[in-house]
């Protein structure tokens, strides 16, 4: 296992201009599995916030930031961890922006950062269970919990007169706990769930499922899945049979590839996935638009993730994690001067010369309690089979 330079040895090589010119980050994503069509508008948004900082030249005395791609998966806890560890001992990483999913980013962290001593911001992992998570102060996210998001869906729904839901979820941390802060919510403010069951992922076929879902009833499906696989299963069994053809889609259903391949089949269907309509949103996608698709699901968060670490470095001045971790939350937060995309080089000047700086982002960036991001989320409908954001919460 490598070992980190302490703090004084780091700047010592900078000065003496010895094997310490790049710093190395892991973009540790779920590039394969069941949001892999997500996951490549996300990493471009990361690189494009670490080619904006290498290309201001003003980071930590000139070092350049290599990013170093690695496939945890999403629902593979075994691949997250070996991708992880390859990341830390055979590249030499000195953070990591990732997982995508929950379960497989509470392995890297109990398994591989922590022991580690590696920063981890993940821009997409939502799981509630990761909020108390044992993190030595090493874990972040920039997408709000879900406990959030069940608050927001339940609101949703009783606001467009859905009285009763069914719910189906992906058997794992994230679906099992957005389903639970779902319900809670929803049946606190007087909703009725008819059923939550859960659903498992690479099935080819999910008409006992839905055959379920069917008999307890609801005017809604809820379906809390990934949108390349089980979640898009049961949606066709549903429409297949006749069981359903109205569904609410949580941020993991939220993307592409699903509309491309319902259409207007789920026409009027609503979801949600974390966004904003701040000017700092409208910059970054505008910024990635001849790059990427940037108003897909986490791509701002994604490159919300990569800037946090980058200016927490240069903040310590320091790429030792356990130097760095703890300006993470300083130059997310008041007070300082506010940070939009494409001033980051403007960031690390201010940094440089010992000032503070407050990033706001692509999405309006504030960390609270353990790490965790406020957030607000982009309501989305199916229109002439396509998604349009129709508000934000």
């Amino acid at each position: 296992m490598k070992k980190f330079l302490t703090a004084t040895a780091a700047v010592a090589l900078m000065a003496s201009g010895a094997a310490a010119e790049e710093v190395k980050i892991g973009i540790l994503q779920g590039f394969t599995g069941p949001t892999e069509s997500l996951v490549g508008p996300m990493a471009s948004a990361m690189e494009m916030a670490i080619e904006e900082v290498n290309a201001s030249g003003k980071f930590m005395n000139g070092m350049t930031v290599v990013p170093v791609r690695g496939d945890s998966t999403c629902i593979d806890a075994s691949a997250g961890t070996a991708a992880a560890e390859r990341a830390i001992t055979a590249d030499g990483v000195k953070g990591i922006v990732g997982g995508t999913c929950s379960g497989v980013t509470g392995a890297i962290l109990a398994n591989v950062a922590v022991p580690n001593g590696i920063v981890m911001i993940s821009p997409s992992a939502t799981s509630p269970a990761l909020t108390t998570a044992e993190d030595n102060g090493l874990f972040f996210r920039t997408a709000p919990s879900d406990a959030r998001q069940g608050e927001v869906m339940a609101n949703i729904l009783l606001d467009d007169g859905v009285k009763s839901v069914a719910v189906t979820y992906t058997n794992n941390d994230y679906g099992k706990g957005l389903a639970d802060a779902f319900a809670a919510a929803y049946t606190d403010k007087g909703g009725e769930v008819t059923i939550s069951a859960a659903h498992e992922d690479g099935k080819a076929d999910y008409s006992a499922e839905v055959a379920s879902l069917a008999a307890a009833g609801g005017e809604v499906l809820v379906v809390a899945g990934y949108l390349d696989q089980g979640g898009a299963g049961i949606i066709r069994s549903a429409l297949d049979t006749g069981a359903f053809d109205r569904f609410h889609l949580p941020d993991g259903m939220v993307g592409q590839s699903l509309s491309d391949a319902f259409g207007t089949e789920i026409e009027g269907s609503k979801g949600q996935a974390p966004g904003s309509n701040s000017d700092g949103t409208k910059i970054f996608q505008d910024m990635g638009a001849d790059k990427f698709d940037s108003q897909s699901p986490y791509t701002a968060e994604g490159y919300d993730a990569a800037a946090l670490i980058m200016l927490a470095m240069q903040a310590a001045g320091s790429t030792d994690p356990n130097v760095y971790k703890d300006k993470v939350e300083m130059v997310a937060n008041a007070p300082g001067e506010k940070i939009n995309p494409g001033e980051l080089g403007k960031a690390l000047e201010i940094l440089a010369n010992g000032g503070d700086v407050d990033l706001v982002g692509a999405t309006g960036v504030e960390l609270i309690g353990p790490g965790e991001a406020a957030g607000s989320y982009r309501v989305v409908e199916i229109k002439d089979g396509k998604f349009v954001t129709v508000e934000y919460r």
